[in-house]
């Protein structure tokens, strides 16, 4: 077997993640044992680009546990967690190509071992890997059925492919599941986005004005709890819808420029480029901390912050501090990259347990229906959406209260009024 990680011998410590992680999965684990008995994914190979963590782990174990020959490569250089690859190789025998702290050149080499494996199926976050096979490799066009994506910034890009008519394969957007954004973005992006900020730089939250660049589900996740941790916080939107509901929910709305002038620590989570610009970095009070919980670094223009520096230096393990040509220091949190896996260990298990839930059986209804599709981003299917939840609401100990006929009659007629 084919890998490239950074160490075998951290597969121990790498397995007691993954099976912890595996005990807050139960929606994930029940979709499992029901894939060994079915093998719904039997003769199809898988190359998956997703952060290499202990709840992608179980995600791995359950597509191999339904049939696939599958492969794994990092969607993002700092998001792999070395033990839990290790692990996979050595514990569950899937080939992983990822090693924390890859640079570039080894990144797509990641990417190229992963398409190397002639997949059926793909799996995106961030859609490296798509993006990949139809500029480099288009004899895998027609090989490959349907592929599936994990988050924001790909859906955007890949419904910029459709619009383009460079797309020439179905892609499920899981993303958009309301069993996805709704939880993980907001609750997952939320927790896991503070947690990383707060490891890397020790700082308190409380009392300091804070400011999330950008209202969906994720701003709206982190701003809830960098709230409910005592700081100030200033959101700043494009959208005049979103940036009305952030003003409803009691939190101060202004534009970046205003915005960078009055706070101390920022985190942008867009999906675009340069939301922190050099203008930006001029304005900062000295000490400001910057960071970003959107898939790609760029939105922070580091190569304009670098530019306008003096200097910079390593003043903690996740922070470089950038002195300006004022003498004023700007501190970068994860090298700009997702700060929630570069610093922390990404979303807890309990709300992966519904997005990958949501990825296993995303996976099988485009298997199932693959005739019937064409080459555009598809929306999960709603009955995707409630299995999930209802499996994931039976785990928690929760029951739905049920209509009743009196109930069902009224909701589908239209006799009874007043």
């Amino acid at each position: 077997m084919k890998y490239d990680i950074k160490d075998i011998k951290l597969a121990p410590k790498g397995k007691q993640r993954i099976e912890w992680a595996d005990q807050d999965m139960p929606v994930l684990r029940q979709i499992r044992e029901r894939f060994k008995k079915t093998k719904p994914l039997k003769g199809y190979k898988m190359s998956a680009c997703l952060h290499v963590t202990a709840e992608t782990a179980n995600l791995m174990r359950t597509l191999k546990a339904g049939g696939a020959d599958v492969v794994l490569c990092a969607s993002n250089p700092l998001s792999t967690q070395d033990d839990v690859a290790a692990s996979l190789v050595k514990d569950y025998g899937i080939p992983v190509f990822a090693i924390t702290g890859e640079d570039n050149k080894t990144y797509y080499k990641h990417l190229e071992a992963a398409i190397a494996h002639n997949p059926n199926v793909t799996m995106d976050d961030g859609a490296d890997l798509v993006s990949q096979i139809l500029t480099k490799h288009p004899k895998l066009h027609d090989r490959v059925v349907a592929s599936m994506e994990e988050t924001t910034t790909g859906v955007i890009r890949l419904k910029a492919m459709e619009v383009d008519g460079v797309l020439k394969f179905p892609v499920v957007a899981v993303n958009d599941a309301a069993c996805k954004h709704f939880f993980d973005n907001r609750y997952g992006t939320g927790q896991s986005t503070i947690d990383g900020i707060i490891r890397a730089s020790d700082v308190l939250i409380a009392g300091k004005n804070f400011v999330v660049a950008g209202y969906g589900w994720c701003g709206r996740g982190l701003a809830d709890r960098a709230r409910g941790m005592g700081a100030n916080v200033i959101v700043t939107e494009i959208d005049p819808v979103r940036a009305l509901e952030a003003a409803m929910d009691g939190f101060r709305v202004m534009t970046m420029e205003e915005a960078a002038k009055i706070g101390d620590v920022f985190c942008t989570v867009t999906g675009n480029v340069s939301v922190l610009d050099t203008k930006h970095f001029k304005v900062m009070k000295d000490g400001a901390l910057v960071s970003n919980s959107g898939h790609f670094n760029v939105e922070i223009n580091l190569a304009g912050l670098k530019k306008m520096s003096k200097s910079v230096k390593q003043a903690r393990e996740f922070v470089q501090a950038f002195k300006l040509k004022n003498g004023k220091i700007i501190n970068v949190l994860g090298e700009g990259r997702l700060i929630n896996l570069a610093a922390a260990e990404g979303h807890p298990a309990s709300v992966m347990d519904m997005s990958f839930a949501v990825q296993a059986l995303s996976t099988e209804w485009a298997l199932k229906n693959q005739k019937k599709l064409t080459s555009k981003v598809y929306s999960v299917p709603e009955a995707i959406d409630n299995k999930v939840a209802k499996l994931k609401l039976k785990a928690m100990g929760i029951n739905l209260q049920k209509l009743t006929p009196e109930q069902k009659k009224y909701l589908a007629s239209w006799e009874m009024g007043t």
